[in-house]
């Protein structure tokens, strides 16, 4: 089985990006082996959160979750609305044109929607 999910992340509070991170960890440990496709989209003012200066307590664990084939995404709308610049991301953050056209074309692909 192949396991497809979208941890979807909007508001800039460390407490629920922990919280989505400890939802990918546990996953990724629960399917040892197993084929996945997990992203952990992050939009509105949640961007903020994937600038260096704002993920330094997150990065080992960001780390680990890619080095597993996890995607970290951002929306470059947010980015432009919350001027967040793309250069200060930290390494790893794939940018999307807008996270919202994204969610709704992973959950008609058949992603799981997770909301931490």
């Amino acid at each position: 089985m192949q396991y497809n999910a979208v941890f979807h992340v909007d508001q800039n509070d460390e407490q629920v990006f922990n919280l989505a991170l400890n939802n990918v960890i546990n996953l990724l440990n629960a399917i040892p082996g197993q084929e996945h496709d997990l992203i952990v989209l992050c939009n509105g003012p949640a961007v903020a959160l994937l600038h260096w200066d704002n993920a330094v307590f997150f990065l080992e664990r960001i780390k680990t979750v890619l080095d597993q084939g996890v995607r970290l995404q951002a929306c470059d709308n947010a980015l432009k609305r919350f001027e967040v610049d793309p250069a200060q991301l930290i390494d790893g953050v794939e940018i999307i044109p807008a996270g919202i056209v994204a969610l709704i074309d992973l959950q008609k692909g058949g992603y799981a929607y997770i909301k931490p």
